[in-house]
């Protein structure tokens, strides 16, 4: 666990995380995908859309920050009835910053009209601000909250399973309304988004895992805990081709490590063979350290 983790208890700390997470939303939103009409999805598309649609009844439409805070209002009612005020309080306080956010921020047209700009650039600052605002144990609410009670009918399908075919509709509707080419883009930064999003959440020190098959176990083992001073762990096991013992060695390095582990095993035995896999995070000493 890295030290943003270790601080998860400070409500302090939390509170000051959904604070920055909203307003960079709030900024991504209005001043990136909103002027290019990018839609992609949760309750801040269907805003964009309801601008949009609105515009030909008077100048400027129903502002972002009013459609946000009217569409969760109801919603949020039905989950005070159902799940309770503690379940909520956190993802309402984030709901109304997020819409505060909206009015506060002025309206300015970032990317200009680019639309790859708008996709990559909007789409990193989204999946920042979501990463942030979910590491503090919230939600803006929106499609997540609307998923989260339909899912108390609907148990046969996940959350997330609900959410992706709501956002996907919201995402048509924004073809139809904006055209294809706004939609195609806004894919695009649905993807960038969710990937930066993973990567605040589960961190970026991947590591690597290799299990090593050999004879020389032992004297690999002692170069790889004396010369990487890594851990190494031996795994009994059994060889079901050639009926023999074996013994499997364990071990965990950084990605720049793992190439030095490759020589070492080359050199006492050629004929070893080595399964390297990619490891998300690691917890321990020589690691992160929790």
């Amino acid at each position: 666990m890295n030290r943003l983790t270790m601080n998860k208890r400070n409500p302090v700390v939390l509170y000051l995380a959904i604070i920055a997470g909203t307003g960079l939303l709030a900024f991504g939103i209005k001043c990136i995908f909103d002027p290019v009409g990018l839609v992609t999805g949760g309750f801040t598309g269907i805003a964009i859309l309801l601008k949009k649609v609105t515009d030909f009844f008077y100048e400027g439409g129903i502002p972002l920050w009013f459609a946000n805070l009217a569409l969760n209002i109801p919603f949020f009612l039905i989950a005070l009835k159902i799940k309770g005020k503690r379940f909520i309080w956190r993802t309402g306080c984030a709901t109304v910053l997020l819409s505060v956010w909206l009015y506060a921020i002025p309206e300015l047209d970032f990317a200009a009209g680019d639309y790859i700009l708008a996709a990559v650039f909007g789409g990193v600052l989204v999946g920042t601000a979501m990463g942030i605002i979910l590491w503090a144990d919230a939600t803006t609410g929106g499609t997540e909250m609307v998923a989260l009670l339909l899912q108390g009918w609907l148990k046969h399908y996940s959350v997330a399973q609900i959410m992706q075919v709501l956002d996907g509709l919201i995402v048509i509707v924004g073809m139809y309304v904006f055209g294809l080419r706004p939609s195609m883009y806004a894919i695009v930064a649905i993807f960038i988004s969710s990937k930066v999003m993973d990567t605040i959440l589960e961190g970026m020190k991947f590591s690597k895992a290799a299990y090593i098959i050999t004879d020389s176990y032992e004297q690999i083992a002692k170069q790889i805990m004396e010369e990487l001073e890594r851990g190494v762990t031996g795994l009994e096991a059994h060889g079901m081709y050639s009926g023999d013992k074996k013994c499997v060695l364990y071990c965990v390095v950084s990605k720049k490590e793992i190439v030095r582990l490759k020589e070492l095993v080359h050199q006492n035995d050629k004929n070893a063979f080595v399964v390297v896999g990619d490891v998300r995070e690691v917890l321990g000493e020589g690691f992160i350290v929790p």
